[in-house]
Order: structure tokens, then C-alpha cells, then sequence
């Protein structure tokens, strides 16, 4: 068995990648040959994904992929969840909604004076989120719901445009609301009003989805390669590339999102689990990821953003550094308050919150930082004891991935905060998940999810951030 190469579509809120990978028994490695941003478009239906764009723009990447590597054996797309497309015979009838998009709260009441949120979550297993996937549709025209003839999550679209096989793979689908046991809901679906016929046929991780159209091929000057059903879910490819064991781990996939958990080996449907607000997502091989979503570093880049309106360049090391020289107490909020989710002034909004609380609002710019880096160590604390509370697991160490890993701050403070050791990185596990799948699937590599986390322990190892008090 030797190393050989894969290409990974990574797609997230902020920005796209794609990558080769090189994969074998002791070689793991991700370059990335090509990124892209991801732009959010406004115009008077609502908050959109410029879909059209991320697709020329993966395209792009993979050309640049197979003219560098032209032994590239597979494809794997993953991105981030319950977003869609709505298509009828093949054509898109719209571009997808951001899951920021104010029209959700409708689609809230809607289904929630059919079903209530407990019984939602007996059924699906999910923590309640306003822009949960049944909650959008609920929020779409019954007309359309009823012309289009498929609905495709974010990944199987563009798996859709490269191979003409239009399937929805498992991972992404379980952040829908639809699932149940592992296949669609179709008392639910019908309870909510939502067309069967939309939902497409389920695809796992490892499964082939088909092989590139002869168009898509000369497109890219590739051959008929296929493309492979990863954990599509960006957080189900991030956790296959925890090197973690997961009898005393949890994890923080870290990026726009803060993504708590631990992993375990079937559904946690308690009313703990639904009075603490955690969700049952689907993970590669059968696992669950009992986890709960975190707000996340999306915060802190939204403050950035609006403090640059005025043309102002924020150098974030050295806002970081300085917050870090913060002496004294700075006021600990809760990230998940619903008023952080939309973009807009993230100061003013931290400000308030202080203020309805009977708390000092940070002054200097350094001061808020350190209050978002202090608020999300903590969130991360909390939910991560939670999760081993609700999960059975007896959680010693957590582990941080993705972005957020580069953040020595966070890292630190969440380590301190918790009072448990740290691990920081990869950075890139979402990539590295989606080729050790692809890898596996192609015989590059063999074994189970362990395995594979032993592989990426080898090759990347995670840095160590001890508790300070």
C-alpha cells in the first residue's frame, strides 16, 4: 500500500479551498492549491450564497489541482450544513439562502405550531437553531416547494454539477431536522407539509457518488475520476481528524462556528440532552457527534469587520497580543444570546448585553477582544463538561481544531477555564477528514476511525496547552 492523491472542495462561511492531499499508510499531508472567498449577496429577497461563483471558483481550483497533480484518484466535497438549493429538472431555481437570513424566524413559527421543539427533538435528535434546515423550508413559498423536483445541502449540489447524481449524504442531512434513525422522517416531512419528493436518495462517507461527467472531465483536464461521498458535514470531516480517543476526549472544531462535543456511539436523546440544548449529528462510520453549537469566532471577526467600516486596518496578532496584556477582570457574556448571530455592530450589541446585566462594558478595543476570547474559553468549558455529562464520557483532555487552534489565547484561557490540558490542531482537519475518507474508500489507507486518528497523530502533532490555575 503506497501514498497517492486526492483533491478536497472545502467550503467554508468565509472562504472556499480546494486541496490535494497525499494520503498512505504514514504520509498524510494537505496543500492547498487554490482559495477563494465566500461573499454573502443582499439584494431584496434576502441574504444569499453566491453559489454560481464558489462553484466556478472550485472548478477553477481543480483545474489548477489535476495540472499539478494529474494522478489525483478522487474528489471529496464538504461544506457547511442545512443550507440548500431548490432544482427542478436539473436547474436551479434560485440561489440557496444564508442560514443568516432573517426569513428563518417565521419558518420557527410555523413549525413549532405543528410540532414543538421537545417533540422535534425526540424525533430528530437536534439541539433547536432557528435556521435548522426544516425551519427554512417552512419559511419557503408553498408554490415553490411544490414546482421544484429536488433539494440539494450545499456539497450535494456541487457533488450534483460534477457527476449528474443528484444524493444526499448522511452527515449533512442529519443537520436538517429529517432524519430519524438514520433515514428521512416521512411522518414528519408530511407533518410539516414538505414534498417527499425532494428529499434525494441518502449516501454515506465512503460511498462512491458517481464519476465526473465527460463535460466536468475535459473542463478540469482530468480523467472520468469518481467523487467520493465524504463527512460532507465540514464538522463530520473535522472529527475524523481529531487525534483524539473519544472514551476521554471532547473536541472544539473552531472556526465561524465553536462546535463542543464528544463522540459517541449512538444517540443521547435525554431530556437533560434537550434541556441543555445539544444535538445528535451524524458522523462517519456510524458515530454520533453529540455536540452543541457555540457562536464561535464569528464574534470576534464581525467586531473586526465593523471597526475596519471606516477603512481602519486591524492587524488581529496585535490585537490579540494586546488583549492578552489586559490586566484585571473583563466581563465574561454569553456568546450564544441570539442578538450575536446576525451580522452588524458586534460592539454595540456586547455593549448592551453588559448593560442589561449590571455589568461593565468593555472601553478599548483590546478590552472587548479579551472579553470575547474570555466568553468563548468559557462557553467551550462548559459545553464540553456538559457533553461528557450527557454523553458518559469522562472527558480529561479536549481537543481544539481548525482555525481556532492558531489562537493561543483561546486555546490557553479555555485550558485554564476548564481546568483540563488543551490540544491544539490540525488546523486543517476538516480538509484532512475529507481525504483520509477519500483515502480510505481508494485503498490508500485501511482501519477504522481510530486508525485514521492515529495516522494524524503521527503526522501532525497537536501542541499542549496545561491549565495555569
Amino acid at each position: 500500500m503506497s501514498a497517492g492523491a486526492v483533491a478536497a472542495i472545502d467550503l467554508g462561511a468565509t472562504s472556499g479551498r480546494v486541496i490535494v492531499g497525499r494520503v498512505g499508510p504514514d504520509t498524510l499531508a494537505a496543500e492547498q492549491v487554490a482559495r477563494f472567498p465566500n461573499t454573502p449577496v443582499q439584494v431584496g429577497s434576502g441574504l444569499h450564497w453566491d453559489i454560481l461563483s464558489l462553484y466556478g471558483a472550485a472548478t477553477a481550483g481543480l483545474r489548477e489541482a489535476f495540472r499539478t497533480q494529474p494522478a489525483i484518484a478522487s474528489i471529496g466535497v464538504d461544506s457547511w450544513a442545512v443550507d440548500y438549493a431548490l432544482l427542478r429538472d436539473g436547474r436551479l431555481l434560485g440561489d440557496p439562502f444564508h442560514y443568516r437570513d432573517e426569513r428563518t424566524a417565521r419558518g420557527v413559527a410555523r413549525v413549532h405550531e405543528r410540532m414543538p421543539h421537545a417533540e422535534l427533538f425526540a424525533r430528530n435528535g437536534l439541539q433547536f437553531l432557528p435556521f435548522n434546515t426544516l425551519y427554512q423550508y417552512a419559511a419557503e413559498p408553498a408554490d415553490l416547494l411544490a414546482f421544484a423536483d429536488t433539494s440539494l445541502l450545499v456539497p450535494d449540489l456541487i457533488g450534483f454539477w460534477l457527476t449528474g447524481r443528484a444524493r444526499a449524504e448522511a452527515t449533512n442531512a442529519s443537520t436538517t431536522g429529517l432524519l430519524r434513525g438514520g433515514d428521512w422522517d416521512d411522518e414528519l416531512v408530511a407533518a410539516l407539509g414538505i414534498p417527499r419528493g425532494i428529499l434525494p436518495e441518502l449516501i454515506h462517507p465512503g460511498e462512491q457518488l458517481g464519476e465526473l461527467t465527460a463535460g466536468v472531465a475535459d473542463l478540469l483536464g482530468a480523467s472520468r475520476v469518481p467523487v467520493i461521498a465524504v463527512g460532507s458535514h465540514d464538522t463530520a470531516s473535522a472529527v475524523v481528524a481529531v487525534p483524539m480517543h473519544p472514551e476521554s476526549a471532547a473536541y472544539v472544531s473552531c472556526g465561524t462556528w465553536g462546535l463542543v462535543g464528544v463522540e459517541v456511539e449512538h444517540p443521547v436523546l435525554t431530556p437533560d440532552a434537550l434541556a441543555a440544548n445539544f444535538t445528535n449529528e451524524g458522523g462517519v462510520d456510524g458515530r454520533t457527534r453529540l455536540l452543541r453549537n457555540v457562536m464561535g469566532l464569528w464574534i470576534l471577526s464581525e467586531t473586526v469587520r465593523w471597526w475596519e467600516r471606516d477603512g481602519t486596518r486591524i492587524d488581529l496578532p496585535a490585537l490579540l497580543d494586546a488583549a492578552e496584556d489586559v490586566t484585571g477582570d473583563v466581563v465574561v457574556f454569553d456568546v450564544n444570546d441570539p442578538r450575536f448571530l446576525p451580522p452588524g455592530d458586534m460592539p454595540a450589541r456586547i455593549a448592551a448585553w453588559c448593560d442589561e446585566h449590571g455589568m461593565p462594558a468593555p472601553r478599548t478595543r483590546a478590552e472587548f477582544a479579551r472579553s470575547i476570547v474570555e466568553s468563548l474559553a468559557q462557553a467551550f468549558a462548559d459545553a464540553a463538561a456538559t457533553a461528557g455529562h450527557l454523553g458518559g464520557v469522562d472527558v480529561r483532555s479536549i481537543h481544539i481544531v481548525g482555525g481556532g487552534s492558531l489562537n493561543e489565547l483561546l486555546c490557553q484561557r479555555t485550558a485554564d477555564r476548564s481546568g483540563l490540558p488543551v490540544l491544539a490542531g490540525p488546523v486543517e482537519a476538516t480538509a484532512l477528514g475529507n481525504i483520509l475518507v477519500q483515502g480510505r474508500t481508494e485503498g490508500l489507507v485501511s482501519g477504522s476511525l481510530e486508525a485514521l486518528r492515529d495516522l494524524v497523530a503521527r503526522t501532525h502533532r497537536p501542541r499542549l496547552h496545561r491549565p495555569r490555575t
